[in-house]
This record gives structure tokens, sequence and C-alpha cells, in this order.
């Protein structure tokens, strides 16, 4: 060869357009150097092309598995335009290499053969491309690395016109980086499977979303998952609930100092709240005056909160407890229809309790209370990679809500608003957006959450919010039930009743209603004027909003609630309206400044 002529190594998998690009090179007066079946495809296709071995001075051996890794081609591809690199080139009479064309064996096929065994899945993982890659990829600023046949074309098009641009080159080195972590990452994957099965690192989940969507699995690609399953198994759906109802829970103790939980359904709370005593009537209204030991566990008043303020979504919910789960709260659990619970630590006499549950099916995760995410969340949605920091804001009392906007001599918040506030915020910032969090005495008493329009997110928590406060009515607490009426079809009554759905408009579902209640016993349906007056006695309800109230008529919703306080971040053009009217109405408009949309 002369000593301007450039050299290109060919190693690839993938032949589409090989003899084309072969052809394009030899044109351009480019040295072919090839391996095993690249070789030989270009070589009958009678075009110019010698093997590897002419610069290593080394045959191909091991069945192959040895071709390229020597320091004649791997030299000749790192060297850079530098003195002393030149200098230990001529030391071994090695030239550069401009050019490197490789792609590799898709591993993904190989794992997807039917009983595919760890020897014959070992066999195909490739070495010496990946090396050539990478190798290229880092010298990119010299080496072109062409790892994409859908490259080739505009390739030769430069080559052609004189020289490889340097943006093009960087395009192929991301490229090239990009195939070999895909590479990687499906062999990462098949091994993970094969000696990860213990579960610290993989768990294989029952199936996706859906039945259908299998197979499915969580896993860890540095560390070990930070939970463990103490009984049961896990869906997709109940980890993407635990995983969003643990942090919660946790950053509602960090804000509050009381033991928090959370009830969880389709990646939205149902109910959140801190563990504040509850009262005699409260206890009947959430269907735990029975429960020995209540008024001693603070976790068990938290739980009987959450679950109680909205029973029909909580219906086979996900917990998150806070605190390690005691007696009391395992109690609660055991009887209510519920799907999972996730704590950072089990009393030994709870947790037998819990693994009873379902026949044994259950499930039960135990958090490490320590673990901390990494900083950056990554998730594919049709095929596309999206990356962003994780929302790691910090909710406070004392730092969160020190903005009063209106009125402008308004007194400092209370205890009480300010609890009810950083409960109301937390629980946006994890549920879907667009999403509005009523709150009162610690918890949460209506949530409306993945609404396109505020305003039906605003009505959706209003409508919980009354629904919850309807309970508390002597004519809810007075029902007498039939015998036999289990939990669920009480809640589904006492919520007909509530929220003025009776009485029902078919004689069937006049039947199906009216034989939850004993004989002669059936509620008269709350009227119009009852409804009004009743829910007037409701003061001091705190709200929070995951964005701004554009519209003035979120605030009349908020007041017709008992709201007394609204947080939101402000920056819309309709602001000042708005806080006029919260100010008229008598209600407190603080700023919270973070947005906290959540998908």
């Amino acid at each position: 060869m002369t000593a301007s002529q450039k050299i290109a190594i060919l190693s690839v998998y993938d032949k589409t357009g090989l003899l084309d690009l072969a052809k394009g090179l030899i044109k351009n007066n480019v040295r072919l150097l090839a391996s095993g079946g690249t070789a030989k495809l270009i070589r009958e296709a009678g075009f110019d092309v010698e093997d590897v071995s002419a610069i290593t001075k080394a045959p191909e051996m091991l069945s192959g598995r040895v071709k390229t890794l020597h320091p004649a081609v791997h030299a000749g591809i790192l060297a850079r335009n530098l003195e002393s690199d030149e200098k230990d080139l001529a030391d071994q009479n090695i030239n550069k290499v401009d050019y490197v064309v490789c792609n590799l064996y898709p591993f993904k096929d190989t794992v997807a053969k039917i009983n595919v065994t760890i020897p014959e899945a070992v066999e195909e993982i490739d070495i010496g491309g990946v090396t050539l890659i990478r190798a290229a990829a880092k010298n990119h600023t010299r080496v072109t690395i062409l790892s994409d046949p859908n490259d080739y074309a505009s390739f030769l098009q430069e080559l052609d016109s004189g020289d490889v641009s340097d943006s093009s080159r960087q395009n192929y080195a991301l490229k090239a980086f990009e195939h070999t972590a895909d590479y990687d990452a499906a062999i990462s994957d098949f091994f993970r499977k094969q000696y990860a099965g213990n579960g610290a690192q993989q768990l294989s989940l029952r199936y996706g979303a859906n039945p259908h969507q299998k197979p499915a699995s969580a896993f860890m690609r540095n560390g070990q998952l930070p939970f463990k399953v103490l009984g049961g198994s896990p869906g997709y759906i109940n980890l993407l609930d635990c995983l969003n109802a643990w942090p919660l829970v946790k950053e509602l103790k960090q804000a509050l100092g009381l033991p928090a939980a959370a009830s969880f359904k389709h990646v939205s709370p149902a109910g959140a709240a801190i563990g504040v005593p509850l009262s005699e009537k409260e206890q009947k209204v959430y269907m735990v005056d029975d429960i020995d030991g209540i008024g001693q566990s603070a976790l068990a008043q938290a739980y009987a909160r959450a679950r109680g303020a909205d029973r029909m979504s909580s219906f086979g919910d996900v917990i998150a407890l806070s605190d390690k789960v005691d007696v009391p709260t395992a109690k609660i659990i055991s009887r209510e229809v519920s799907d999972g619970v996730i704590a950072p630590d089990y009393e030994p006499a709870a947790l037998e309790i819990l693994k009873k549950k379902k026949g044994g099916k259950y499930l039960v995760l135990a958090i490490d209370e320590n673990y901390e995410p990494a900083s950056q969340e990554t998730r594919t949605v049709y095929g596309v990679t999206l990356t962003q920091g994780r929302n790691d804001v910090k909710i406070t009392p004392s730092g969160t809500f020190s903005s009063i906007i209106r009125p402008k001599d308004s007194p400092a918040l209370s205890e009480a608003a300010l609890r009810d506030l950083t409960v109301a915020t937390l629980a946006v910032k994890y549920t879907q957006s667009n999403s509005v969090a009523y709150a009162f005495n610690g918890q949460i008493v209506g949530l409306g959450a993945g609404q396109q329009s505020r305003i039906h997110c605003t009505r959706l928590a209003g409508d919980k919010a009354d629904n919850w406060w309807m309970r508390f009515h002597e004519r809810t607490l007075g029902i007498q039930w039939a015998k036999g009426v289990k939990r669920p079809e009480k809640s589904n009554a006492i919520d007909m009743l509530c929220s003025g759905q009776v009485p029902p408009q078919s004689e069937f579902e006049v039947k199906d209603y009216e034989r939850n209640f004993a004989e002669g016993q059936v509620p008269e349906p709350f009227s119009a004027q009852e409804r009004r007056d009743w829910l007037s006695q409701l003061s001091g309800v705190a709200v929070s909003s995951d964005a701004f109230f554009p519209f003035v008529d979120n605030v009349y919703r908020a007041a017709r609630s008992g709201v007394k306080y609204i947080a939101a971040p402000t920056g819309s053009q309709n602001d000042g309206a708005v806080f006029d009217t919260a100010e008229n109405l008598g209600i407190t408009f603080i700023e919270q400044s973070t947005r906290l949309f959540h998908h």
C-alpha cells in the first residue's frame, strides 16, 4: 500500500449494503481488511480484500473467537494525531486505521429461542466486534465508525466529496455506543434472569399492566432491589402503586413527625393521612370502633383515616405505611379488600396476620427505609426513552407555605392549617395530574386525579369531600344493617346514600339497595336542604393544587366544601381574579411555588 492510502476494517453480522460499501471504499482508494464471513462475501463478489491476518500476522483461532484482538488492529484504531503515537506506531510498523465497519449479532435473537441454554447463549457473546466498535467510537475525532448499514449511502456521498465531516463522525460514534449499550443490556438481562433469581436484583412479576402482557419483571441495573417480598407475588401495577405510595408516606412522616399511611389505587392515592387521634365518632365512620388497641396505635389511626376517607376508591388498594406494622394496623388490613402492603418492617404477630390473608397470597413487601433512588429517572413509552430529574422537592410546613397572597393582612397560618396543607400538597405530588386534594384533620378527605380540566378535578375532589362529611350525619351513623351484609356492601350503600344517588330509579336497583338494611329500616334519602344544612357545618378544609387555578370557578367550588385555605402555584393570567374571589369568600390563598405534575 502507499503511505497515503487509508485503511478500513470490516467485520459485520448484518451484511445489508456491504458490497456497495466495499465498492465505494475501493473507488476512493481505501485498503480493505476484513474477517471471516465478511471477507468471504467481499472476495466472492470480485472485490479486493485482505484478511485481518495480513496486518496481525496471526491466523484466526479458537474457532474464530480471536480474529481482531491484536495490537496491530487496535493500536491502528486508537492512535491519535500525536507525535508520541506516531512514534509508537512507527516502532511497531503499524499503520493507522481510518474506517471501522462493524455490527453485532443480535443477542436478543439468541435468547429468544425456545429452551436456549446458557452455554449456547455464551457462545454468541461477541468480544472482538464490541472492542472494534468501542475503540473506533472512542477515537471518533479521527476514525469513522459505521455500525448501522443505513448510514453507508450518506457516508459514501461525503467520502466521494472529499472527507467525512466532524458532525457525521460524532453521529456515527453515538450510534455505535448505543449499539454496544443495547447489546450489553440484552446480555445482562439474560444473565440477570439466569443468576439473579433470588429476587435480590431481579424479580419476575405475574404479568404486566394486563394479564396478556408477559413476561414482566422488576430489576435494578446497579445494586439490589430496595424491597423484599415477605408474602404473595407482586404484579406490575402492584409495584407501581407501592413505589409511588411509599415515598408519599415517608415524606409525610418526615414533614410532620407522625406515622403516615396511604391507600393507593391505579398509581394515585385514594386516601392519605397521618396518625392524628380518632374520636369515637370517627372510629365508627371509618368502621374501626371494634379494633382492639387502635387508641394506642398512631399507625393504625393513620391507616383508618387513609382507608376510611374514600372507602369506595380504596376497595382493592395497595397500602403504604411509614412505620413498623403493629397488630392493630394488621387487623384493620386483614378484614378489608386489599391487594398488598409495603412498610419498612412488621411485628412478627402482625406479619402472621397478613400472611394468612387471601389464602397466603396477599402481597407483603418490606422496603429499605434508608433507600434513596437515583437523581435521574428513565422510562420507556412506545419504544421511546424519556429521562428526567426525580421530583425530589421537599414539602414542609415551615418552608412551603410561608407566602400568603390574600388577604394581605392575614394572620399567620395555624399549626392545623399548615399540617393539612402539607398533607394535601404531598398527596398531589404523588397523584396523576391534573390533581386537586382536600385535607382536614391530618387526612385527605377528597382527591381529584388525572382529569384533563382542573375544574373537573376540583369538583371531583369536592364531591368526595362532601360525601365524606355526609357520613358523619346521624342518619348515616344510625343505619340498621340486615344480617350478613358485608363491609364492601355497606360501603357501597353508604356511598349511594351520602352522594345523593338514592332513591334508585329501577325496581331491580331499589331491591338491590334496600336488601342491605334491616326490615323496615331503609334510611330516608337526604333532601337538598338537609344536605346544604349539614355541609354548611364543615369548615377549615385545606386545598392544594398541583398547578395554578386558572379560573375562579375552582375557588367557588372549593368554598362550597368548607375550604378556608388554598395553596397553589401562581402564574396564571387570571391570578388577580382568583385571588380576589378567594378573599371575598373568606379563603386564605397561599402561594405554593413549585408545580407538582406527576405522570
